[in-house]
């Protein structure tokens, strides 16, 4: 059985979904221990602010306020629910796939591992990318939140677009 890079390149999903969970859990370590809790260091001024910050909430930090053990341990459970779901429908679609590699899926599931990591480790997900325009100001997030991010729209936009039937193939 010989490798073609047609069946190496199936590998690159799940070394992408590690890729994604190394960056996360190493830039959130380094913003812990170089940035002191809440505070902002810009980088762009009035455009892009490295902070530091705890989200015990939801995306955008929603029920961040009212946060307590309830709301940890429930975010943690549909987390965990939601991750394997994920997990069943990436190794379906790698299986189901052949050559193509479903890489939205393996973005979404690596960016729910770093953060779920957090959750269970610390009670709350660190973020630290802070970004404003002209008054208007972005949750921070974080590099687990922008795998989510790139790989849902990448997906939305696979299903989407027109496909394309194989060479010879074609009506």
């Amino acid at each position: 059985m010989s490798s073609s890079p047609a069946s190496a390149s199936r590998y690159f999903g799940p070394l992408a979904t590690l890729a994604v969970v190394a960056a996360d859990r190493v830039t959130k370590l380094w913003v812990e221990s170089s940035l002191e809790l809440w505070s902002a260091h810009p980088v762009i001024p009035g455009f892009f602010d490295l902070v530091h910050s705890q989200n015990r909430g939801m995306a955008f930090g929603l029920m961040n306020d009212g946060a307590n053990s309830t709301t940890r341990w429930l975010l943690i459970a549909v987390s965990i629910a939601l991750l394997g779901f994920l997990v069943q429908l990436t190794v379906r679609a790698w299986r189901d796939a052949h050559q193509a590699v479903p890489m939205p899926l393996f973005l979404i599931l690596g960016g729910a591992i770093g953060n779920l990591w957090d959750r269970i480790q610390q009670g709350y997900v660190v973020d630290f990318l802070d970004f404003s325009l002209a008054g208007w100001h972005w949750p921070a997030f974080n590099i687990a939140d922008s795998a989510i991010t790139t790989g849902a729209l990448w997906l939305i936009w696979q299903m989407w677009r027109p496909q394309q039937a194989p060479a010879g193939k074609q009506a």
